[in-house]
């Protein structure tokens, strides 16, 4: 007589424990309860590729909202604890590029590049790839702790799309991850990919532009020392000095009124670590 063996008996518990979705499980969605967290999560992306539906799913359907300072634009923030550690998540406006042409421009960057998040999310829509990996490819230039979301993957194979996305997770040297957010399709693997990459767990290998030309690159070392000399501790000399090269007037400003490194200090806020040591200290 065969016996049906149930499915939670066969599978070993150190599988069960390791799985995405046994993973998924230690998610508390915390809203606007974001005191004392220990990892700072930007969310990045074109407009229109689901963004707030991921952050809703990651946070439990509510935001607190604001304007930046000194902006009009609204300042989506919520939070949620996995395995132990408690996360803030800052909903960045939607915007196609890097390059400042907007306010919602400006403010993307300036937080990615000075807030320092411990990880930056960039959603994409799958649907649109192409377009939607200039931003990916910029965002990489700035900070090695990046996530891509593929999402709306469920549309891309409805059009008859197919993307191997660990072949584009190889080629960007970051995780991409699948999802249909608004399924809660693949929101566990995205959790497991946020926190190995901001634990050190997973160790990123961004794509990075090495076609530059000597002269420029002798150039840009230059001028990003000279940065560095005059805004000690500024992040990503080198590509503030780049943007300069390009002629970017927002950082040009920032630095005859020397405001760049206010831009820093507005915008990083002490995770709890960080803040409970230096009261330790005193």
């Amino acid at each position: 007589m065969n016996e049906t063996i149930p499915v939670s008996t066969a599978l070993p518990k150190e599988a069960c424990a390791s799985c995405a979705l046994a993973r998924n499980a230690r998610l508390i969605k915390l809203g606007v309860e974001i005191e004392g967290w220990d990892y700072l999560v930007a969310l990045a992306g074109n407009p229109n590729t689901g963004k707030s539906t991921v952050f809703n799913a990651l946070t439990g359907l509510r935001q607190h909202t604001g304007n930046w300072p000194g902006k009009t634009v609204t300042r989506a923030e919520g939070g949620f604890l996995y395995e132990g550690r408690r996360y803030k998540l800052v909903d960045l406006p939607g915007t196609y590029s890097l390059l400042s042409t907007s306010v919602d421009e400006e403010v993307a960057r300036d937080f990615i590049l000075f807030g320092q998040p411990t990880v930056t999310v960039v959603v994409v829509d799958a649907t649109r790839l192409e377009r939607n990996l200039n931003l990916v490819l910029q965002i990489l230039e700035i900070t090695d702790r990046v996530v891509v979301c593929l999402n709306l993957i469920d549309e891309a194979e409805r059009h008859g799309l197919k993307i191997d996305e660990r072949a584009l997770a190889r080629s960007l040297g970051v995780p991409v991850i699948p999802t249909v957010a608004r399924k809660g399709q693949g929101v566990p693997e995205l959790l497991a990919a946020i926190s190995d990459v901001a634990s050190g767990a997973y160790v990123t290998r961004p794509h990075r532009i090495r076609s530059l030309d000597p002269q420029v690159t002798r150039t840009v070392d230059r001028l990003a020392a000279e940065i560095e000399a005059t805004f000690p501790g500024l992040p990503n000399t080198r590509w503030v000095a780049m943007r300069l090269l390009e002629g970017d007037e927002r950082i040009a400003e920032a630095i005859r009124r020397r405001e760049l490194g206010d831009l820093s200090r507005g915008e990083r806020v002490e995770p709890v670590q960080e803040r409970l040591a230096l009261e330790a200290a005193r």
